[in-house]
């Protein structure tokens, strides 16, 4: 029965048909990859994160939450945490991680150069990508640009029952008063808030796009909003928001004295237990960039950090 059976060439046929084949000889290098955990979450990151493989051959593997969720989800982690790359959309939070210990310091000659000094951590734990301004948008057809040309005019009695503004639970809201107790003291600050409060046209609520669709249907006259927004709703064509676009104007207001209007930043930092440091640096340099800040501007309304790079026509 078993007379024409040639054990060595049976023998392979069954360890083949096992799944078994021979080690490869010398080393197989491991896929290149650098882990972000973001709070961001726009398209545009999505087509930079692309634009980034592509050019590198690195894969971007991305975990989104808001940030409260990152901020537990690292300190749960510990030195277990597989995050190389830390993106929010607020400095408050990259703050939040350095003091938590969930950033490290990095040098970078590209970055120092792309990145303003004081749009990045003096010791290096975070830099910034991308601004956007916290300004007053207005009814043009019954608000002077004059009446709006600072933050403190919003709590005068020329605004009683015609604010409108998001919850105090907002980040930008809580940046805004932020950089307030910052220059002027909690004192100064608290009056200030008390005044938005009593000037409310109705109780806060939705984001805001929101408030500037509220304007457009008479429900007030000005609103707290962020700059990248209003570069949203006016390249917007929908019939949905067209009467807030009709009658949107902008003041970029200031915060008193020789204060400006208050900018924050969206930005990154590579992350303190990060197992692909290099690869981590090179994602945020090549956000930095000529090419990615012209995205952020374009494709997300948002100001660019690198000085030459212009902001958005609409802006």
């Amino acid at each position: 029965m078993f007379k024409n059976f040639h054990f060595p060439v049976a023998l392979a046929a069954l360890i083949a048909a096992c799944g078994t084949q021979p080690e490869p000889v010398g080393n197989v290098p491991e896929p290149q990859v650098v882990n972000v955990y973001s709070h961001r979450h726009y398209d545009v990151d999505k087509q930079l994160f692309a634009d980034f493989e592509e050019a590198t051959g690195i894969a971007v593997r991305v975990i989104d939450a808001d940030d409260d969720q990152l901020l537990s989800r690292l300190a749960a982690e510990g030195p277990n945490s597989q995050a190389d790359v830390i993106l929010t959309s607020d400095a408050g939070r990259l703050g939040l991680c350095k003091q938590a210990g969930f950033l490290q310091p990095v040098r970078s000659e590209v970055l120092d150069a792309n990145v303003p000094k004081h749009l990045r951590d003096a010791e290096h734990n975070w830099y910034g990508l991308s601004m956007r301004a916290r300004v007053i948008a207005y009814d043009k057809n019954r608000v002077k640009p004059t009446e709006v040309a600072s933050y403190d005019a919003l709590t005068g009695p020329r605004f009683k029952g015609k604010l409108l503004v998001r919850s105090s639970e907002n980040t930008y809201n809580q940046s805004l008063v932020a950089a307030m107790i910052a220059h002027f003291g909690r004192e100064k600050t608290l009056d200030w808030c008390k005044g938005i409060v009593a000037n409310m046209a109705r109780d806060p609520k939705g984001g805001d796009t929101d408030q500037m669709l509220a304007i457009g249907e008479g429900l007030g006259e000005v609103a707290l909003v962020n700059s990248y927004y209003i570069g949203k709703l006016l390249t917007d064509t929908t019939s949905a928001k067209q009467k807030a676009r009709d009658v949107i104007a902008v003041s970029y207001p200031g915060l008193g004295g020789s204060t400006g209007t208050h900018v924050n930043v969206s930005g990154a930092g590579v992350a303190r237990h990060a197992n692909n440091k290099e690869n981590a640096i090179k994602l945020i340099e090549f956000l930095s960039s000529d090419v990615a800040q012209r995205v952020f501007a374009e494709g997300n309304m948002e100001f660019p950090v690198k000085s030459g790079v212009a902001a958005a026509p609409a802006l």
